[in-house]
């Protein structure tokens, strides 16, 4: 299907060639000496002329052939690939609005190379192939799903590609660290993709202080291992516990939880206050750092007046100069209607965080009542990392599931925009895939053991199952457990997936590509083998470049949003909850390390090219990291003071233990904690009887067990230290956050968005564009006056 050529045009042309003579002129019709093909579509075959996918099929061709754009038809094993190339007059057009625009920093000097044109000519015809209807008001989007098309694609450029590969898509790539192409990147996938990775690359950097103050919390945990009294107080202890279920338990000693409380104390200490404060302020100084390092970059690639509204504009006028600007509009009906919608998601994620302890309790009891003696010793440890696990399948499911729903919420309301769709969807995904994973977190860390009663009445599930309970040593070592599994799983198993899945499948298709290319082999025209050929190659050669990129993994507009999901949600582990898992940042600088590689190796090698988007900023992004930084602050404060154990040590030991009721310095100062900590239930008492009737009946004579909690053993009541402790609680908790958050204030008022540098060479661009405008305005002027 040629648009341009006549065959005696092309015969001519070809004729010149292959026999080493470049025509001196090009002709008039030949427009497409730049680049071949931009765009690629594929079809089924269809036979029957009158089917209806056909004539879809046609319209959309011939719409296309109207706007001057041209389409090469190549038919091979039941499909059909349709090249696009559209002429130079579009870009020419988009060069000329993108110069007088006031959002763009355009100077007479400044030039795009041929990487950044290519990148340009790739997105316009992306949005005009969006933007063509046939009569009936289709798009290309309807075609696709009703199978008119099967999909579309752009191809790689084989030369740029192979220069990623060889600076940064290898695992070799990975000994250079935090070493990235960025610009390479940009002239190649644009500047999203570019930022992206410019993002990340700045996350990872900044995660290496994180990492290293974690570690040393952890040492400092582990050098007093051996020497802390609240160690010894249980591995040495004779105290008999209340036992942790109905039905075949029985009463523990506390020393069986020798190894338990040493794990309590790695994460549990004094340190994690401390380090807890400073990733709240580290994760405010990474935002704006980044924004210091991103308006650098911007600023170098001339894009840091891009304006996204303008640059539609623009588009939307070079693909029909009669166009109509989408207006802006708001329903504050369907405002509302989507509000309730998130609500309803939201209630029945918690929902599934209550399904999930439920399981948790269920297994604990089953797990009791096993013949196997460890099981029945273990089960509330194991009970804990089935939930993990639990925990984990049900992200994988749910993740689906919220991308499902996310995307018919901004379906039914109508953005005006794709840009506007992408912000709405990120929003509403982020927020369901949040409360995905943190429900049943926020649950282990501010409700287990805290909502479970005590004996004689203890709170049960249907009147049946009783609650789990926190360790003697404190809760917080569940949260480590249930954090841990979770950010491992979740690292490991998709970077698996995200790898080897494309791999796999690039390795089944290739039997089908060797073939092609020894087809291909066989062709001998010259026009085909120079690489800077500016005639069309044979149709086995553009097929065989085609099923070259048809084979590779498909791609659409979210497939970067993926990625920053999945990054986006590990800096939120990393930052909420670190008080608990102090680990947690050094986990995340070597996944993120490897994961810089990872992607880009997908990107360039296993996946379809990106179509690339200009931008100057990661979009709402910035806002999301901003809520997690606030709300990390928050979580941690409660952490702190109502999940661990450090308000009540503070207390005990400054208002209770021995060194604040004698003057003795023999003992340390945290002699008697753990015991301090034990409330004991008399078998005495009616309703306790009631509650450990199958221990009784199972013969275990017993007068008394202990449990942990602030409770008076004549009646059970909360004692005056609980009160004192809560209320200290609460005052740390306000304490902390007004203090962090004004670091987080004076941090962010002390480091500007954008570097002096930056605002200098801005300064300098408009002033000298301002001066050129007016030398040719007066050289207009004198021209004119001279005329007269």
């Amino acid at each position: 299907m040629r648009m341009f050529f006549t065959d005696r045009e092309e015969d001519v042309a070809l004729h010149e060639l292959d026999n080493g003579n470049e025509p001196l002129l090009p002709s008039q019709h030949n427009l497409y000496l730049p680049r071949l093909y931009d765009y690629v579509l594929v079809a089924d075959k269809v036979e029957d002329m009158e089917d209806r996918i056909f004539k879809k099929q046609d319209a959309f061709i011939c719409e296309l052939k109207q706007k001057n754009i041209k389409v090469t038809r190549i038919e091979d094993a039941g499909k059909v690939f349709f090249g696009v190339c559209a002429p130079e007059e579009i870009f020419a057009k988009y060069k000329y609005l993108l110069k007088v625009s006031d959002a763009c920093n355009w100077s007479g000097e400044q030039k795009c190379d041929l990487s950044v044109s290519l990148c340009t000519r790739i997105r316009i015809v992306h949005f005009v192939l969006n933007n063509t209807f046939i009569g009936s008001g289709e798009g290309l989007r309807d075609l696709l799903c009703q199978g008119a098309f099967e999909s579309t694609f752009c191809l790689h450029e084989k030369k740029e590609q192979k220069n990623l590969k060889k600076k940064w898509a290898s695992w070799l790539a990975v000994m250079k660290l935090f070493q990235q192409p960025v610009t390479d990147i940009k002239d190649y996938f644009g500047e999203k993709v570019a930022l992206y990775y410019l993002w990340l690359g700045w996350y990872t950097r900044m995660l290496v202080p994180a990492a290293v103050i974690g570690i040393v919390v952890f040492l400092y945990g582990l050098a007093f291992f051996n020497t802390s009294p609240l160690i010894h107080e249980v591995c040495d202890s004779n105290i008999i516990m209340c036992p942790r279920c109905d039905i075949r338990c029985s009463v523990w000693n506390l020393s069986d939880t020798c190894t338990y409380a040493k794990v309590s104390q790695l994460f549990d200490n004094e340190g994690t206050v401390a380090f807890a404060m400073f990733m709240a302020i580290w994760a405010t100084l990474f935002l704006e750092l980044w924004k210091r390092h991103r308006a650098l970059h911007v600023s170098k690639w001339k894009v840091f007046d891009w304006c996204e509204e303008e640059e539609e504009l623009i588009l939307e006028i070079v693909n029909n100069p009669k166009c109509k600007p989408k207006e802006f509009s708001h329903s504050y009906l369907r405002s509302i209607v989507v509000l309730l919608l998130v609500t309803l998601v939201l209630v029945v994620i918690i929902g599934l965080t209550h399904a999930l302890v439920i399981c948790r309790v269920l297994t604990a009891i089953l797990l009791s009542q096993s013949t196997w003696h460890f099981l029945r010793d273990h089960s509330s440890t194991i009970a804990m990392l089935s939930g993990a696990v639990l925990h984990y399948i049900t992200i994988q499911v749910m993740t689906r599931v919220n991308k499902i729903v996310a995307f018919k919420l901004c379906e039914f309301e109508k953005p005006r925009s794709f840009a506007a769709t992408e912000k709405s969807f990120t929003v509403k995904m982020f927020t369901f895939q949040f409360f995905t994973l943190f429900s049943s977190l926020f649950y282990v860390a501010f409700f287990l053991g805290r909502i479970n009663g005590y004996p004689g009445n203890y709170v049960r599930i249907a009147g049946k199952w009783r609650l789990e309970e926190c360790h003697p040593s404190g809760c917080l070592t569940d949260l480590f457990i249930q954090m841990a599994v979770i950010l491992l799983l979740k690292q490991t198993i998709n970077n698996i997936f995200e790898f080897t899945v494309p791999w796999l499948k690039l390795c089944f298709k290739r039997t089908k590509a060797k073939t092609m290319r020894r087809k291909c082999g066989n062709c001998y025209r010259k026009a085909c083998r120079e690489e800077e050929g500016n005639f069309d190659p044979c149709d086995l050669c553009k097929l065989r470049n085609w099923m070259e990129n048809y084979d590779l993994t498909d791609v659409n507009a979210f497939s970067l949003f993926n990625e920053f999901l999945e990054m986006v949600l590990q800096f939120s582990f990393t930052t909420i909850f670190v008080a608990a898992f102090p680990l947690a940042p050094l986990l995340a600088l070597i996944n993120n390390i490897f994961e810089i590689r990872l992607d880009a190796i997908k990107m360039v090698s296993l996946e379809r090219r990106l179509v690339p988007k200009k931008t100057n900023d990661i979009g709402v992004w910035t806002r999301i990291l901003e809520v997690v930084g606030v709300m990390a602050v928050i979580a941690n404060g409660l952490v702190i003071g109502i999940s661990s154990d450090f308000i009540p040590r503070l207390v005990y030991r400054y208002h209770y233990g021995p060194c604040a009721t004698s003057n003795s310095t023999s003992l340390d100062c945290m002699t008697g904690y753990i015991n301090n900590t034990l409330a004991t239930a008399f078998m005495s008492n009616v309703y306790i009887k009631k509650d450990f009737k199958d221990l009784i009946e199972n013969g275990y004579n017993i007068t008394q067990c202990s449990y942990k909690d602030y409770r008076s053993d004549e009646n059970q009541s909360l004692t005056s230290q609980f009160w004192l402790i809560l209320a200290l609680r609460f005052a740390f908790v306000i304490l902390f956050e007004h203090v962090v958050v004004m670091c987080k204030f004076i941090a962010a008022w002390f480091i500007p968005d954008s570097p002096i540098r930056v605002k200098n060479d801005r300064l300098d661009d408009k002033l000298r564009r301002l001066k050129k405008e007016l030398e040719e305005a007066t050289a207009v002027y004198n021209s004119r006056s001279t005329e007269v």
